[in-house]
């Protein structure tokens, strides 16, 4: 068993305010040897998620991103019963300039599979969440999947280009299937916007294991499909990157997944 909703949700929330908005477009930034950034916001928001995980669920490891890279292993090889994997600040470079998208995401893995998640957006105060089999719900009401009636050609994308190979990223900008392109810089809420219908066709080249946990599962439970790009192969449990091209509409999904070659659609 793991704690109500209610509870996470709260927890989420109560640290977004005090540790987040405070220190929104006024936080130092660091490099990290990846070449990725991280604030005093996003390890002051891990600290106190992790301690008040621990309380919540002795029993569960935490798997932070903040983490280091040995210590994330060793979290994910001694799982047992459950492990919480958490983003204490998805979209830190946005946080860091004082553009208003990024998120809190949090989920819990068992078997390699993502069985509950939630994702908090602290400016919109937007809560989603889903658990494997129950649905997907953004502030206490259900996502439902729907179909857009649009033709691939009509439809909006949010494509990340800098981990694609140089053939797809040429194809896409001298060829595009969709009308219009977008990328927000949280793909935690990326994943929701897709879920909520916002926009219709996903890819990005290149995430970690706490970026689409929370994010892929409540786009499933929401009706959406996602896969990857042919050329991979990956699991819940691997913490390397893998991509992910993903549409809440499945005829759009089926037309998009046929456009990249991507490969069938994940299980």
């Amino acid at each position: 068993m793991f704690p109500e909703i209610a509870l996470l949700e709260a927890l989420l929330k109560d640290v977004a305010q005090r540790e987040l908005l405070p220190r929104f477009a006024r936080s130092q930034r660091s490099v990290k040897p990846d070449g990725s950034i991280v604030t005093e916001a996003d390890l002051a928001a891990q600290e106190r998620l992790v301690a008040e995980l621990r309380k919540l669920t002795p029993s569960f490891e935490v798997l932070g991103e903040e983490m280091s890279g040995e210590e994330q292993r060793g979290l994910l090889m001694r799982a047992g019963p459950g492990l919480w994997c958490l983003d204490p600040l998805d979209g830190t470079s946005n946080f860091a300039a004082g553009i208003p998208f990024f998120s809190i995401s949090l989920a819990l893995i068992r078997e390699e599979r993502s069985v509950l998640g939630l994702v908090y957006d602290p400016v919109r105060d937007e809560l989603f969440h889903a658990k494997a089999g129950g649905g997907a719900w953004l502030n206490g009401e259900r996502l439902m999947p729907r179909r857009v009636g649009l033709p691939l050609r009509r439809c909006i994308a949010v494509v990340d280009f800098k981990r694609l190979d140089r053939a797809l990223r040429r194809r896409l900008a001298d060829e595009p299937p969709f009308s219009s392109q977008r990328n927000f810089g949280s793909t935690a809420l990326e994943w929701c916007w897709l879920a909520a219908g916002r926009y219709h066709l996903y890819l990005h080249g290149g995430q970690k294991l706490w970026d689409y946990a929370a994010g892929m599962l409540i786009l499933g439970e929401a009706g959406g499909r996602a896969t990857r790009l042919a050329h991979e192969s990956s699991t819940a449990g691997d913490m390397g990157m893998r991509s992910a091209v993903a549409a809440l509409d499945p005829d759009l999904f089926a037309q998009w997944v046929s456009w990249l070659g991507a490969a069938p659609l994940e299980g």
